[in-house]
């Protein structure tokens, strides 16, 4: 397509992964919404399947029987960034798959194979479906969902960073035992045989500990921009 020959823009897929707490959703949906891109928080499909399987008696620590329910569970994301959904079997589980238990479970349930199948499909066809453009976050966006994504950014920051910006969305938290929690999390999630949280060689690594929530997201506009105009 010449410069200037039409008035569209085009679609531009965008990958961004990294560990909790480095402001890959805050980051995610403003960049989405500020560029009129979908939005997609895979997390948060791994954290229904997860509440799904506690809240039907599955026990998660039985490979067997998470993949056994692997596909029960049917789940629908809206991909708004100014209000983004999720419901498993109609119900509206946004609020529920935040919880404790679920967070503590749902790298259980991630590293088996079959449930990252069933998730990676779903996650591929809204992407595939998403007219504008789309940005996913996650942790294996770049290197295994959607290894061919126009953008691959990966958020990183210290411990303490992530701790400190985790312990202001849980008021009352300690300090020492989300950033615990958050190392626990990150070995997990970088052991598992099946889709390991990973930079993907050709992603642009952001590292945001020192930087504010108002700069992460212009850096990744700026980087989605450049790379939409040189499409």
């Amino acid at each position: 397509m010449e410069n200037g020959a039409a008035p569209t823009v085009p679609a531009v897929i965008v990958a961004i992964d990294g560990p909790s707490g480095t402001g890959k959703s805050s980051t995610s949906k403003a960049v989405a919404a500020q560029l009129g891109l979908s939005y997609l928080d895979t997390g948060a499909q791994y954290r229904a399947i997860t509440w799904w399987m506690v809240t039907n008696g599955i026990d998660i620590d039985d490979p067997h029987a998470v993949a056994a329910a692997a596909g029960k569970a049917e789940i629908v994301s809206g991909t708004d960034p100014a209000g983004p959904t999720i419901t498993v079997d109609g119900v509206d589980v946004a609020g529920p798959i935040r919880t404790q238990e679920v967070t503590s479970k749902v790298s259980t349930v991630s590293a088996v194979p079959e449930v990252r199948s069933r998730i990676t499909e779903l996650q591929r066809s809204i992407a595939a479906a998403a007219p504008q453009g789309i940005v996913v976050e996650g942790r294996d966006i770049g290197t295994t969902v959607l290894p061919d994504a126009d953008l691959k950014i990966f958020l990183t920051a210290s411990a303490e960073a992530r701790a400190a910006r985790r312990n202001g969305e849980l008021k009352g938290a300690d300090v020492n035992a989300t950033r615990e929690a958050l190392i626990k999390r990150d070995a997990a999630d970088s052991s598992r045989k099946t889709s390991p949280l990973a930079k993907a060689d050709d992603a642009v690594e952001v590292d945001t500990t020192d930087l504010t929530l108002p700069q992460v997201i212009e850096c990744v506009v700026t980087l989605v921009e450049e790379k939409r105009a040189g499409k």
